[in-house]
């Protein structure tokens, strides 16, 4: 189950993300590339501490995320523990899953919605949720090994972050309608001419101008860059709050689904899912 208690990451415990604070810009690291950077419950709540810590750190005027290893996050990890939410019958473990996903959606609104800027340095994989992550930051900047994805129909379950919304909202419907009902993957030069991203650099390059883009941000007024990023969301994000109660919903239901089984069952056997719609 997930753990909607802790209020801290224990001394020993797993960190999926670690905070270091240089010179204004808070670097918010992913650092499981062992696993590339694969998502959890676990990682959830610790992104939602972590931005609880960002929001009043007046030494932070930007945040710059970024991952460790070859690719910036390849989606969820489902051997991760606590995976599955349980209940006494399939209403309730629907339920369930619905709470949860809200839990959730409740943190990754905290981190989006942060009073400084986020800007993200994508390289390599950056699939399903991690494609999803990508697009709650302000500015996104990508290698050119950068590969963006939304898989989850393949699998049998819903875009359960909101990134197919938000894809809509800075590409347009169609385009969120094409990569999340295709499952298809683009590449860095086509999320650029998409507006999913801003800059496009060769992989060495990456670090250095993600650096330079957030140092250039730390240097302005803290008072207008956080007024222009509320006033900016305020326009962007109207409506999203309704339709990501929406998102809970399907995601819930999709992933208490027969259909979810056997997506991930087809993928491990490197065989065609068989979707019955049940």
């Amino acid at each position: 189950m997930i753990d909607t208690v802790s209020t801290d990451i224990p001394e020993g415990a797993e960190r999926r993300l670690r905070l270091d604070v240089e010179d204004g810009v808070g670097v918010l690291t992913l650092c499981r590339p062992a696993r590339l950077n694969a998502w959890s419950w676990e990682s959830t709540r610790q992104l939602g501490l972590y931005a609880d810590r960002i929001r009043f750190d007046d030494a932070i005027r930007v945040v710059l995320l970024r991952a460790e290893g070859r690719a910036f996050c390849a989606g969820i990890d489902i051997t991760a523990p606590g995976g599955a939410i349980t209940g006494r019958s399939a209403a309730e473990r629907t339920g369930n899953y619905y709470e949860g996903i809200r839990w959730a959606h409740e943190r990754f609104r905290a981190f989006a919605g942060l009073p400084q800027p986020v800007v993200a340095a994508v390289q390599g994989y950056c699939l399903g949720f991690g494609f999803e992550l990508a697009l709650m930051a302000d500015v996104r900047i990508a290698a050119d090994d950068a590969v963006f994805a939304l898989p989850e129909a393949r699998l049998g379950v819903a875009v359960d972050a909101g990134g197919d919304l938000r894809v809509a909202r800075d590409a347009g419907a169609g385009w969120a309608k094409y990569l999340a009902l295709t499952g298809r993957r683009i590449v860095a030069a086509t999320a650029a001419r998409l507006h999913l991203a801003q800059l496009v650099v060769p992989r060495t390059d990456l670090e250095p101008t993600a650096r330079e883009v957030a140092a250039e941000i730390a240097a302005n007024a803290p008072l207008a860059v956080r007024g222009v990023k509320r006033d900016i969301d305020a326009y962007a994000d109207a409506g999203l709050g309704r339709a990501l109660d929406r998102v809970a919903m399907t995601a819930a239901v999709t992933l208490t689904s027969e259909d979810v089984g056997e997506g991930y069952a087809a993928k491990a056997g490197g065989r065609e899912a068989e979707f019955e719609g049940k």
